[in-house]
């Protein structure tokens, strides 16, 4: 596509009858702005009996409502704060134990057609160079992640752009999966692609679904509207904010039911978009019948000759974003919670007992940069800067010493455990269980086939532990159970209940 038709591509983008179809016939959406503000004006530290009564009703993996969540953000008290964060850990360990899976990002693309404030790919910015990468670049990017590292899953990040539609996009994860390395003793591969992307038409999300990806997120960015208007310039595709707002809707209609959506925090006052946030989990909630899969913490980094992301008013404070964690956990308790690399390593440890269920590791968002070998951050190749570069094999021992097990399943979505289905069983609690038996197989994998003699030594401990839970608390499945580790022992790979 040449320069020129670029603006026809963009005056495209966008399908008004997919964005009315889902809004009222008032013609107002369902982020209440006024209702929020309202709920934010109030004033005084809730009772201390009303705070215990939304902590049992999140302890029974309930959706909090917004003036729950407004209750326990007044929360200041130390004792009931204590007890808020202890709440949030016993959360995230009822539905999904001490589990904690990990990913890498792989960014596909730097070219983009919008020009976003605080991005470091907006496309005003000259100081970034641009770049799509090849099929085979793809594959080589694919083979130092799956062979050299061992991730098992990836979230592929596109800039929105004609050389990255949805044709390249499929061409993309399709190529992530042929990859196959060999390894010190079995195959390394990517068995599970989300897709971080810009929203879509419901006919291009069909074709992606078609392809198998994953979780498909889509961050709002900021809820508030006056925020969102400043930051993404009107006349760009991005500064449409409902067609943003009802991507979701379009992805459900596709038959994409594992979706993620998220904040980046540092854009407007983080409680309005807290609130904001859980009144698009209500409406996932009333249209799909399910809320989100995932919901993402993206806090505001630096980037290259992008000021706005060192300048914004909004910044959040370490207290605050802990804040932030631990209500969300207490709010949507179903829902997954990542913490990407964007955070440093301290503040990664701080934020683990409170009820996160993801992060990434031995993350390089510079596009090409896994291949290339590239080891220190090059903020001309990059949308941001990170906060923890540190290796996958350091990380995951540092999260056995704490006593979580890294889970590299993918099992779930290859056999329909999706939608309204996996929903069903973290709520009950099911889930949790269930993939401590998988998370169990692929730990014990990626150690005899990845990790160093210091990582083997910590994980080992760890896994007998919990082969010892497992025989105790659930032994109507550990002679199956036991036949299937030990022919991962004996060098067999990618099995799964």
């Amino acid at each position: 596509m040449t320069t020129s038709s670029i603006p026809q591509w963009m005056k495209s983008r966008i399908v008004p009858d997919e964005i009315d179809r889902y809004l009222p016939a008032s013609g107002d959406d369902f982020i209440p702005d006024a209702e929020i503000v309202r709920l934010l004006a109030v004033e005084g530290e809730p009772p201390a009996a009303r705070v215990r009564d939304i902590l049992a009703k999140a302890l029974a993996v309930e959706t909090l409502t917004l003036e729950d969540v407004a209750e326990l953000m007044r929360v200041r008290d130390a004792g009931l704060w204590e007890e808020m964060r202890e709440a949030a850990g016993a959360i995230k360990h009822k539905v999904y134990d001490n589990r904690i899976v990990t990913f890498a990002p792989l960014y596909l693309s730097s070219r983009c057609v919008n020009d976003c404030a605080y991005c470091g790919l907006r496309r005003s910015n000259a100081a970034m160079e641009r770049r799509v990468l090849t099929m085979d670049e793809v594959r080589a990017e694919t083979e130092a992640l799956a062979g050299q590292l061992g991730h098992k899953r990836l979230i592929v990040v596109y800039g929105e752009h004609p050389e990255s539609g949805v044709d390249y996009m499929v061409e993309s994860i399709r190529s992530v999966y042929e990859v196959k390395v060999k390894t010190r003793r079995g195959v390394g591969q990517i068995r599970r692609v989300n897709v971080n992307a810009a929203p879509m038409s419901i006919a291009e999300l069909k074709i992606l679904h078609e392809c198998g990806l994953g979780t498909f997120q889509v961050f709002q960015e900021t809820y508030d509207r006056r925020a969102y208007a400043r930051v993404h310039p009107a006349g760009t595709i991005k500064g449409d904010f409902r067609w943003r707002l009802t991507a979701m809707h379009r992805a459900q209609d596709a038959g994409i039911d594992d979706n993620g959506i998220g904040v980046l925090y540092g854009l407007a006052d983080w409680r309005f978009e807290l609130l904001a946030q859980q009144a698009h989990v209500h409406e996932m909630e009333r249209f799909c019948g399910i809320g989100p899969h995932t919901l993402s913490f993206p806090r505001l980094e630096p980037a290259v000759n992008t000021p706005f992301a060192e300048n914004s008013q909004w910044q959040v404070s370490d207290d605050d974003f802990e804040r932030i964690v631990v209500l969300a956990r207490l709010a949507v308790p179903y829902s997954g919670l990542i913490i990407t690399a964007r955070e440093s390593p301290a503040m990664r440890r701080r934020l683990l007992p409170l009820g996160v269920t993801q992060m990434d590791a031995a993350s390089n968002v510079g596009v090409g940069a896994y291949a290339d070998g590239q080891q220190k951050q090059k903020g001309e190749r990059q949308q941001f800067m990170l906060g923890d570069p540190r290796g996958l094999d350091e990380v995951i021992r540092e999260w056995a010493q704490a006593g979580c097990i890294t889970s590299f399943c993918t099992a779930g979505y290859r056999c329909g455990r999706t939608g309204k289905c996996i929903m069903d069983l973290l709520r009950s609690g099911t889930e949790g269980k269930f993939c401590k038996l998988n998370a169990v197989l692929t730990f014990k994998e990626w150690l005899d086939d990845f990790a160093t003699a210091a990582t083997q030594a910590v994980g080992e401990g760890l896994l007998a532990k919990e082969l010892d839970a497992i025989r105790e608390q659930q032994p109507q499945v550990w002679p199956a159970f036991q036949t299937t580790y030990q022919r991962i022992v004996a060098g067999e790979r990618d099995l799964y209940f």
